[in-house]
């Protein structure tokens, strides 16, 4: 009873928007080691042995694998143990004059024919539930990895934050020294002092904060490893990671198949179109068979010298009118067939959202990562201009402010956009499904 499943045909690109190397199949490689930190590596291991997310979606796959195997049960006779023993007077729904005694055992056997596929139908969906388990787990692998990825970029960065804030602290320190002698001597007036007093403050102050961001972040990958909060051990400097080699995109009708999320959608898609068979099959009478093949006697004593007893009943038991309710059970489940549908299309679409999102953020911040580089160093110069023109009385402090201000904020930027710039590649190789494991890729 009920459809047979036909995956739905959804409409692909023929290129992405944004990719600009030539078009290669994607393996499911671990991508994490191309970006060549042996401290990450180490990272990632440990959050795919002990986060407790994958553990709870490895234990749901257990579960479907067993419930697979529960409703596959459904389809074959049942055999049981039946005995019992009564006396009395009534009985049958009769009353009788004399006493009577009645003694059985015997194995039992009880059988539901699958005449119009119900249980076929719901293993059908049992099996397409485990599977869906299987790619659940993969998507949430996918994901565990890109976070332990991102969260060891964004703690360089803040790492990397920290040093430049304590740099321009000391450097500030310095010229506030100097600045104050020449106030001293009279040479300078009192504001000069005063503002060098509040740069060297902000600078100050920028310390605690990333400390903070620090700690924080310490704190998530943390649990992403399964562990209690604690410090995190890191590699190379920010500055000095590299990012991956090209990325080889593939087509994108293969995202449909890489993907885990979209495959996971499929057969959940599967599973319900299933359960409407099982909802069709409720419609009709259940066709059951019984029987007993034991023994049975109205004297204790004499059940195994005369008691062989046999049954065969055949029995037909089905709804003939209940206003309506198994034609309501099976338009809710067509209902719900029409959502799991919609979310799978609606996963298709987000997939190649996410892919082209960070194939733009990939070119972009490169873009202005060297924007900013320039700006540094332009920075920079302008800074040691500006001290030089401020000690020999040719300007106001305000430029040197000015530069100085411009400097540190400079090196922010760019600290946040490398972080930025190497998180786009963690969000592609997310976005185009790469990097979940199998107990063979892990071995």
């Amino acid at each position: 009873m009920g459809p047979d499943f036909k995956p739905p045909v959804v409409e692909t690109p023929k290129n992405y928007r944004f990719d600009k190397v030539p078009v290669e199949t994607m393996v499911n490689l671990k991508w994490w080691e191309l970006f060549d930190d042996p401290v990450l590596y180490a990272l990632v291991s440990q959050a795919l042995s002990n986060n407790k997310n994958l553990k709870i979606a490895a234990a749901r796959v257990e579960q479907a694998r067993a419930y697979v195997g529960f409703t596959r049960a459904d389809q074959y006779p049942g055999v049981f143990i039946d005995a019992g023993a009564g006396t009395g007077n009534f009985g049958g729904g009769v009353r009788s004059e004399t006493r009577n005694s009645n003694y059985y055992a015997g194995p039992a056997l009880s059988w539901e024919l699958d005449f119009w596929g119900k249980f076929r139908r719901a293993s059908e969906s049992a099996r397409a539930q485990l599977i869906a388990s299987e790619y659940g787990l993969r998507t949430i692998q996918i994901g565990l990895i890109s976070a332990v990825v991102g969260s060891y970029y964004l703690l360089l960065d803040f790492h990397q934050r920290v040093k430049i804030s304590k740099d321009t602290l000391k450097s500030r320190e310095e010229s506030l020294d100097i600045i104050q002698k020449r106030f001293d001597r009279g040479i300078i007036p009192e504001l000069d002092v005063n503002q060098a007093q509040i740069q060297k403050e902000i600078a100050a102050a920028a310390i605690p904060q990333y400390e903070r961001s620090v700690a924080q972040t310490e704190h998530v990958i943390s649990i992403l490893l399964g562990k209690l909060p604690e410090p995190i051990k890191t590699g190379k400097e920010l500055n000095l990671e590299t990012a991956p080699p090209t990325v080889p995109m593939g087509l994108p009708s293969t995202l449909l198949e890489r993907r885990p999320d979209i495959v996971q959608a499929l057969y959940l898609l599967e599973s319900q179109t299933a359960d409407i068979g099982v909802a069709e099959a409720m419609r009709f009478p259940a066709i059951s068979l019984t029987g007993m093949l034991g023994l049975a006697s109205s004297e204790l004593s004499g059940i195994v010298s005369q008691g062989g007893a046999w049954s065969v009943n055949g029995g037909l038991f089905g709804p003939i009118f209940e206003f309506y309710k198994n034609v309501r059970r099976v338009e809710i489940e067509e209902s719900k067939t029409k959502e799991f549908l919609y979310s799978y299309e609606n996963t298709v679409l987000t997939a190649f959202k996410e892919v082209e999102d960070s194939l733009v953020e990939i070119d972009t911040f490169k873009e202005q990562m060297a924007a900013v580089k320039r700006k540094e160093k332009a920075a920079k110069n302008a800074y040691r201009l500006a001290k030089l023109r401020y000690d020999k009385g040719v300007s106001t402090y305000l430029e040197v402010l000015e530069t100085e201000r411009a400097l540190f904020s400079a090196q922010l930027e760019l600290s946040e956009l490398k972080q930025q710039y190497l998180s786009g590649y963690v969000k592609l190789y997310k976005a185009l499904g790469g990097g979940w494991t199998t107990k063979k890729d892990e071995g």
